[in-house]
């Protein structure tokens, strides 16, 4: 068992996942940590032993826990400390913790443009900071301007735009800071404009992907002149079960670069179901599918 310092948020021992994520799958955390705030996070990480793996949870949308659990701490960023957003004139800051479609939402009450596109991504201003989320054409460096964290050590570092060297979805930040919170600026716009755009691409998103099931959000990243959904439609597996170790997992019939648990899939048949299919498309075309989904834990 690892020796874990005192803290002053919560510290569960053998804590099921699966409840945290958007699939509702995978095995438990050796240890998960909800820190009290940001002081409490980061003496714990100056506290614990390095040789302890640490993996941030955000709201789970975009992860497969696998079934064997996850090595080490997992923090979870939740709560008032985490989630605050403010507004500064033309700027926006949000924690890491914040969903990202509440900070669109905030944007549009004191008339900021340039953030529609966060109220069509199903998780926190963490995980966009670390993956350059985006959708509908835009993406968080269109409107980032800098953003502060801890690193595995407990200590802060301090990220201008340029410091994350974005390209699609991807980030040249080290993988183990953990983001405590982002100032973003917008474009001053009429309040009822903006949220006009907002409320456009929520009913988009609602009519065209099946966020009311248990899914993952986009599980490739688009190849370079190429679709993912066309490509796994194509391929044929567009509401095809597939079973690796429970009752199997499928690409929506709405959209096909979702991934579903129809019931009672494990992690291993969605993880399964997401490397068939990659194989597949790479043998039928050539193109290789990357994973846009996150995937942690022990097989």
């Amino acid at each position: 068992m690892i020796a874990l310092p005192e803290v002053r948020g919560k510290l569960l021992r053998d804590e099921p996942l699966g409840p945290f994520t958007w699939f509702r799958v995978g095995g438990t955390a050796d240890a998960l940590f909800i820190p009290a705030g940001p002081d409490d996070l980061a003496d714990f990480l100056k506290a614990l032993d390095p040789a302890v793996p640490v993996t941030v949870l955000g709201v789970g949308s975009n992860l497969i826990v696998r079934d064997g659990g996850v090595e080490g701490v997992v923090v979870r960023l939740a709560g008032r400390p985490f989630a605050g957003i403010t507004t500064d004139g033309e700027t926006i800051t949000a924690g890491a913790g914040a969903l990202d479609s509440m900070v669109a939402k905030a944007s549009a009450k004191v008339g900021l443009a340039g953030l529609e596109f966060y109220a069509g991504i199903p998780g926190t201003i963490g995980g966009a900071l670390t993956m350059n989320a985006g959708c509908y054409g835009a993406e968080t460096k269109d409107v980032l301007v800098s953003a502060w964290g801890l690193t595995r050590s407990g200590e802060r570092v301090d990220y201008a735009l340029a410091d994350f060297g974005y390209t699609y979805r991807h980030s040249e930040a080290p993988a183990d800071i953990i983001w405590i919170e982002a100032t973003y600026r917008g474009t001053p716009d009429d309040p009822e404009v903006v949220a006009g755009r907002i409320a456009e691409i929520t009913s988009r998103r609602e009519q065209t992907q099946p966020i009311r099931e248990k899914t993952g959000g986009s599980t490739f990243k688009n190849p370079p002149g190429h679709s993912s959904w066309k490509l796994v439609d194509e391929a044929g597996w567009r509401g095809k079960l597939f079973t690796a170790t429970g009752g199997g997992a499928m690409f929506s019939e709405l959209h096909s670069n979702f991934m579903i648990n129809p019931g009672e899939a494990t992690a291993a048949d969605i993880e399964g179901l997401g490397e068939a299919v990659r194989a597949d498309v790479l043998a039928k075309t050539g193109v290789q599918l990357d994973w846009e989904i996150k995937r942690i834990g022990r097989a």
